[in-house]
């Protein structure tokens, strides 16, 4: 199936922060300030039978939470209020993801938001023995058009990179050598803890792959995205993960892994709380694997990854997803390909088959 969009005109802003945890985050606040602000009148989003109060009550508990185990993250977070001229307490609130929504149980059928879909290759897969990881990220349209790119620096931490809106990350990597990607579950077991979304700002601090993936598995986490982790020295490991369990999968002896927004691993299949919609995602991860699975040993390059990526196949629960596919609210947003071995990113604004590719290599 032939995409029809023309080409995405506008690349996704890359911008450059150094200074401490709050300067960084008071550097973001003033650079993202009209999405921070945006996100924080939030009245119109609240669950049913819930005050802005109320909200924020609930908030307050995870962030004393989050507080005890991550001052620094904090420090981070308020930086940005500052930056943005908005309430510390309502920014934290857009953080926690967990509160947004009528708690997920078993056949409860609370569809997820945010759909992405990830395609890793490694030797014996790839052309010159290096990691590759693909990324699409579908989310609403307005989420297309707030991305930025940020590199941080802050003394003591390796540089990162990430790509989100505002304060809020989807991807990220470092100078460690460290790439995390992923995709969000519906766990039914979710509770009170430190929020997957900030989780990963604190995975991107780690500087080695088992430091990276014991964050993902912290004992205190409120629930879990999908982490996929690789590492420039050639580790993939998949974290696929609820608030209270875990499985970790590696490449098959093809180096090959794919994962999209449901769970696969038997052991997590009793945490699924969107059984329908893991259906649907099932569409995406079979197709992923089958173009894998075609593809010869030795093979697989950037390009062949974009394209794979690209895939219309099975609109609209396609890898990529196009506005006239018909899915209200859920377009493909973003896309990366990341040679973890070079630490080379590649990404672009829009769909992967027709937008403007950029590139952002760590020094060293």
């Amino acid at each position: 199936m032939a995409a029809t969009a023309s080409v995405t005109p506008h690349t996704i802003p890359l911008l450059h922060f150094d200074g401490s945890y709050r300067d960084v985050g008071r550097q973001i606040g003033e650079a993202c300030g009209d999405v921070i602000e945006r996100a924080v009148a939030f009245e119109q989003e609240l669950p049913a039978g819930r005050t802005r109060a109320d909200q924020l009550a609930l908030a307050s508990r995870y962030r004393d939470l989050t507080a005890a185990a991550m001052p620094w993250l904090i420090e981070e977070l308020n930086g940005a209020a500052e930056g943005a001229d908005v309430d510390p307490l309502a920014l934290f609130a857009c953080s926690v993801e967990e509160i947004w929504y009528e708690p997920r149980t078993p056949g409860a059928g609370a569809a997820i938001d945010g759909r992405c879909s990830d395609v890793v290759a490694r030797s014996p897969a790839t052309a010159d023995g290096h990691v590759l990881v693909g990324h699409n990220n579908d989310l609403s349209p307005r989420y297309r058009d707030e991305l930025v790119a940020i590199e941080r620096r802050v003394p003591g931490d390796p540089a990162i990179l990430t790509i989100g809106n505002g304060i809020w990350i989807s991807v990220g990597w470092n100078a460690a050598g460290l790439s995390l990607t992923g995709n969000e579950l519906s766990p039914n077991d979710e509770r009170m803890g430190i929020p997957r979304e900030l989780q990963v700002r604190e995975m991107l601090r780690d500087t080695s792959l088992d430091a990276m993936v014991g964050t993902a598995l912290r004992h205190d986490r409120a629930s879990s995205y999908n982490n996929v982790l690789a590492s420039s020295d050639g580790g993939v490991v998949n974290v696929e993960g609820s608030a209270t369990s875990a499985e970790m999968t590696e490449p098959d002896e093809r180096g090959h892994l794919v994962h999209t927004n449901h769970y696969v691993c038997d052991a997590m299949l009793p945490y699924e709380g969107d059984p329908a919609y893991a259906r649907r995602s099932a569409v995406r991860y079979a197709r992923a694997e089958e173009l894998l699975a075609a593809q010869a040993d030795g093979t697989m390059t950037e390009e062949r990854m974009r394209e794979i990526l690209s895939d219309h196949e099975h609109a609209p629960d396609s890898l990529c997803r196009h506005a006239q596919d018909g899915v209200a609210g859920s377009v493909t947003c973003f896309w990366c390909v990341a040679d973890v071995t070079d630490m080379q990113i590649t990404f672009g604004r829009g769909n992967p088959c027709d937008s403007v590719a950029q590139e952002f290599v760590f020094a060293g």
